[in-house]
């Protein structure tokens, strides 16, 4: 008689695996949800993560079909796959919503940020904040004897670094959009 083989996690006494199979890894997803440009839709979705305590990093709403009142809304949130999950189908079960797409998961995609910086300083601080604006390409949109009113484009970590760089050099005011993303490709 051949010896038992049992998998890791279940007994002699069960043929399964008593294991759990999700993950506690939390995970940052970009979703992108096209809804009806009607009253009301953008509460009903940011009342869907407010209800249920899920956190909403960043968030991008803009008219994308005039013809077809149609909206993008882009959602940048971390969870669980399970809580990740969750959120799409909660989000697909709402009437106004016409597609839901995890762009995470669904393949490579672009995404970029948009970010005006005001920066007050003298001196070489002012000349170091004009040289890294130009190493990462922002453009001064506004100038005064004391301050400047940088804006730059790009990857979330590209604007988070940048910032982090203008911190000590005076930065005094950040407004961000918010993250824009599209599948790359077909």
């Amino acid at each position: 008689m051949s010896a038992l083989h049992i998998k890791k996690g279940s007994t002699r006494h069960s043929a399964y695996n008593l294991r759990p199979t999700f993950s506690d890894v939390e995970e940052r997803h970009t979703i992108a949800v096209l809804v009806e440009n009607e009253p009301g839709v953008l509460a009903r979705v940011i009342g869907l993560f407010s209800g249920r305590g899920y956190n909403i990093e960043s968030l991008t709403v803009a008219e994308v079909d005039h013809t077809g009142h149609l909206s993008r809304i882009t959602i940048v949130t971390t969870g669980t796959p399970q809580v990740i999950e969750q959120i799409k189908a909660q989000l697909g079960r709402i009437v106004p919503v016409h597609d839901v797409h995890d762009l995470t998961v669904e393949g490579p995609a672009v995404e970029r940020e948009l970010a005006i910086l005001k920066v007050v300083g003298q001196g070489d601080k002012r000349v170091e904040a004009l040289r890294l604006a130009d190493i990462f390409r922002a453009n001064v949109v506004d100038s005064t004897l004391n301050s400047f009113v940088f804006e730059i484009t790009g990857a979330p970590d590209k604007i988070d670094a940048f910032a982090d760089l203008m911190r000590p050099l005076g930065l005094t005011e950040i407004a961000r959009t918010g993250v824009a993303a599209l599948l790359r490709g077909d």
